[in-house]
């Protein structure tokens, strides 16, 4: 694969499932808004405040306009100084303010954004967790990273000073232009010959750099996910010697990253430096033609200051606006995915009117069931397949023929295409998902630990169970002798995704956390396909003891595991093609479990 088949691959809208029948831009707007809608009486008290703080600011030239006209010339006169100390503490009152509001400002707009942003980080999470099997297994972790972290960023980096910046330097642009025209209409109205001129290099940088922050933000995520992926699958990216042609691909992304910058970088270059080109020719300009009528009694030097001043003012915003822009863009980017993969709606949903399930027995029933990952290509054409509660049923056949399929339907991982799943004659999906899956629990070879200790990670599926509770499970499944040889015990930390522990161990401790759960009814996914032979034999014995009075499916290569089922499916290609006792199908001449079971003696011999 190529970098740019990688890329291709990861593309923002082949990578991100959702309706793109909605316009992104109206939902990144409507997320904000409802971000923004509970502290909506505190933005309109600082959009207050911020108006008085440029009021405050856009004063000081008036005053100091004052100071030169009115307040010096009695003092040069031999007269007193009241007016001018007047026109000073005037001047000190507003500067005064203008600190105060500047940092009441500060505090309130924090102290709203950080809260804004732990609520957007609390929906993506919930949002994240709730989405659908399928979504996660299209939906890369670098994209789920990328989105919480670096998305997030850009829409803090917006909040703390992106709109704070466009308020101002708008109130600033617009303020000064007034009083530019008030202080002298001809001196004013030639200031004001230079207005299109910025207004064309704003539009102008406004739309380039929409399109280029766009595409920073997408490569910013594409560098993000090939360094995670990299990084999560390291034993095999060593195992099998990728890492020059990892290195090939980051290298080529990054690469992409840093040109799309350096774009941005080249953006600002023709803009900043056009404002500031066209601001001093505009400056030398009317210090030419104002001293000019100074000097001819046209303008007093007080006026010409405060001109001055308030020019250097009316260009600085532009600068203002382009920092928001830089801002703005990014944030927006950001927002539009954000906005995007929480529009996004589960695939599995639970029912408006869920039904009530008393006391569940564990009968589980297919009923014309078809199921298909790909459309047009089904796992499963026309499952029927009853299980009475309480029986062990082992699920064998080989690779692809629709037995883990089988488990993810009946924990309503995935819906069926056609036809009802049942569990004690209700249809899954009038069960809610906490509800179903307080009853239906899976056990896979992919056994996660999550940080913390043994016990956190057996008391997993019940959070308040008692530590009696915890070692009881953990002895019904043979785990209690190696915790308890462990350095601490139950309170060992057992390190990232269970590291401390071997394979076999974690193994147990994830047959602990279901047995402790208790559920009607229990899934086993190649659960024993990890542990060593006395492991296996010892999780078989306490298998015969917890499966007791329990529906449980088996999923195995190992037949060893089947022997302890009270019935076996032979399933090919999502139909099944043998149904009975372990015994029976073993003694059927020719049959398909038999060949498997004599397959796996001679494996053993």
């Amino acid at each position: 694969m190529t970098a740019h088949d990688w890329r291709g691959r990861f593309d923002e809208h082949a990578d991100l499932p959702i309706d793109e029948s909605v316009p992104r831009r109206r939902e990144a707007r409507a997320l904000l808004g409802a971000l923004l809608r509970p502290y909506r009486w505190s933005v309109a008290l600082l959009a207050v405040v911020v108006v008085v703080e440029n009021a405050a600011r856009l004063s000081v030239p008036l005053l100091v306009q004052r100071g030169i006209d009115r307040g010096i010339p009695p003092l040069l006169e031999g007269g007193s100084a009241q007016t001018l100390m007047t026109i000073v503490a005037a001047l000190a009152a507003v500067v005064v303010i203008q600190a105060v509001s500047r940092m009441f400002f500060l505090r309130r707009s924090g102290r709203i954004g950080q809260r804004v942003l732990l609520e957007l980080r609390r929906r993506l999470f919930r949002h994240f967790a709730r989405l659908d099997i399928a979504f996660h297994d299209r939906y890369t972790s670098g994209r789920v990273v990328s989105r919480s972290t670096n998305d997030v960023e850009a829409i803090q980096d917006m909040l703390e000073t992106g709109f704070d910046s466009l308020i101002t330097a708008v109130l600033t642009l617009f303020g000064t232009a007034v009083l530019l025209v008030v202080l002298d209409v001809k001196l004013g109205l030639m200031c004001l010959a230079a207005f299109p001129v910025l207004m064309l290099l704003v539009a102008w940088f406004h739309r380039e750099s929409s399109k280029t922050y766009r595409e920073v933000r997408e490569s910013a995520a594409l560098v993000i996910v090939q360094f995670v992926e990299t990084m999560t699958g390291i034993k095999a990216v060593q195992a099998y010697r990728r890492e020059p042609r990892n290195q090939e691909i980051f290298e080529d992304l990054a690469d992409r990253y840093r040109a799309i910058n350096e774009r941005t970088f080249q953006l600002l270059a023709v803009f900043m430096p056009g404002v500031k080109l066209v601001g001093n020719l505009t400056t030398g300009v009317v210090l030419l033609y104002g001293g000019y009528r100074v000097l001819h009694g046209e303008m007093t030097i007080g006026t010409l200051t405060a001109f001055l001043l308030y020019l250097r003012m009316f260009f600085e915003p532009m600068q203002e606006i382009s920092q928001f822009f830089n801002t703005f863009q990014s944030a927006a980017s950001a927002l539009e995915k954000l906005a995007g993969v929480l529009a996004r709606r589960p695939a599995i949903a639970d029912p408006a009117r869920p039904a009530e399930l008393t006391r569940v027995g564990g009968e589980i029933a297919f009923r014309d069931v078809r199921f298909e990952y790909t459309p047009g290509r089904p796992v499963l054409p026309d499952l029927n397949l009853e299980v009475p509660a309480g029986q062990t049923v082992a699920l064998v056949g080989t690779t692809g023929a629709g037995k883990t399929t089988i488990a993810k339907l009946v924990t309503r991982f995935y819906d069926p295409v056609a036809g009802v799943i049942t569990l004690d004659g209700v249809d899954l999906r009038d069960i809610t998902q906490p509800e179903l899956r307080r009853h239906v629990i899976m056990v896979t070879q992919e056994n996660f630990m999550f940080g913390g200790t043994v016990a956190d990670n057996i008391r997993f599926g019940r959070p308040d169970a008692s530590d009696d509770e915890v070692r009881a499970a953990a002895e019904a499944v043979g785990a209690q002798a190696f915790i308890e040889a462990l350095p601490d015990g139950y309170d060992t930390d057992v390190a990232k995704r269970g590291g401390r522990l071997s394979a076999g161990q974690r193994q147990l401790v994830a047959f602990a956390r279901a047995f402790l759960a208790d559920p009607a009814v229990l899934i086993l996914d190649e659960a024993t396909s990890s542990l060593d032979i006395p492991s296996e034999r010892m999780v078989q014995r306490a298998l015969e003891t917890v499966l007791a009075d329990r529906t449980a499916l088996v999923i195995a290569h190992r037949l060893s595991t089947v022997q302890i089922a009270d019935r076996v499916l032979v399933l090919e290609h999502g139909r099944i093609v043998e149904d009975g006792p372990p015994g029976e199908l073993i003694s059927r001449d020719g049959g398909h479990y038999a060949a498997l079971h004599r397959s796996w003696m001679e494996s053993l011999a």
